[in-house]
């Protein structure tokens, strides 16, 4: 029975070792995101400061038991890929966040774990210094899941799942159940305990996810509603362009028009009216009446 119990933790510790793996890569669509603003602006430096350190304090308490071959491998993977996020991240930032980020570094990669090993080697032995590390593992190991809980409020506050990567949730998640259930057959509960919170969390930011993103869906689809009345902009172009077709009269023009139309009249009703021999014709049309037609048709 317990040689069995041994095959399936080496079976989730191996599936740990390959969700694992994908978790630590699945910030790299952010860093791209980053790389292409040239700013790190929207994202925040904890996340990765703390799964240094919690890799760290992994493979220090891995070292001080038995049979956790898997725990070194992948969280020494872990140690080289969130350092390099660090850096990329140091790169990109603004000042402000430089100092944050590098006080964060000083305090926890140098300062908390050069002490928890001068502490645990001086002040513990054997047994008792991998419980101690266990323990203390087992709280930074919440500290990786609960850190992700700055990017859920902001989530919440800016009803926006920009900054909030879906791979990383969902890869969370299959990684605390993995690592939960090796824990639980290894009987240790340092590794165990902790992938409870994680699985909790990640189940959260999927659902948050899930929301957030239909509302943005909804907002945009709002937005372009007033695109669909173009037909109605298109009917009123074609109707002032018609419009515009039309030639402009000037006003001398216009009272030239209306000066030949008048003598074409008055011509009409004088071959109508006056006797054949006389010369009513030609005085209808003389050029010293025209003043009169002008003020007629102004």
């Amino acid at each position: 029975m317990a040689g069995m119990s041994g095959h399936w933790a080496f079976a989730f510790g191996v599936l740990g070792n390959i969700i694992s793996f994908i978790v630590f890569l699945s910030p790299i669509p952010t860093f791209y995101k980053i790389y292409k603003k040239k700013s790190t602006e929207g994202y925040q430096s904890i996340p990765y400061v703390v799964a240094l350190f919690s890799s760290m304090l992994w493979i220090y308490y891995a070292f001080l038991k038995t049979n956790t071959t898997l725990l070194i491998t992948i969280n020494s993977f872990g140690v080289f890929i969130e350092t390099i996020y660090v850096g990329f991240y140091l790169f990109y930032a603004p000042k402000k966040a430089k100092v944050q980020t590098v006080k964060m570094l000083l305090l926890s990669v140098v300062g908390g774990f050069g002490a928890i090993i001068l502490v645990t080697q001086f002040l513990f032995k054997g047994a008792v210094r991998g419980q101690v590390v266990g323990w203390i593992c087992l709280v930074f190991s919440l500290c990786v899941f609960v850190a992700p809980l700055g990017i859920v409020r902001q989530v919440i506050k800016t009803k926006s799942v920009e900054y909030m990567p879906l791979l990383l949730s969902v890869f969370l998640t299959l990684s605390a159940v993995a690592w939960f259930f090796y824990g639980l057959l290894l009987k240790d509960i340092n590794i165990a305990a902790p992938n409870v919170l994680g699985f909790t969390f990640g189940i959260l930011q999927i659902v948050l996810y899930v929301i957030y993103s239909k509302k943005e869906k909804v907002n945009l689809k709002e937005q372009k509603l007033p695109e669909i009345q173009k037909p109605e902009v298109i009917v009123k172009d074609e109707n002032m362009n018609a419009n515009k077709k039309l030639p402009e009269l000037t006003q001398e023009q216009i009272i030239d028009i209306v000066k030949l139309g008048l003598l074409v009249c008055s011509e009409k009703v004088q071959v109508n009216t006056c006797p054949p021999d006389t010369n009513c014709g030609v005085k209808a049309a003389n050029v010293d009446n025209m003043p009169k037609l002008q003020t007629v048709a102004t």
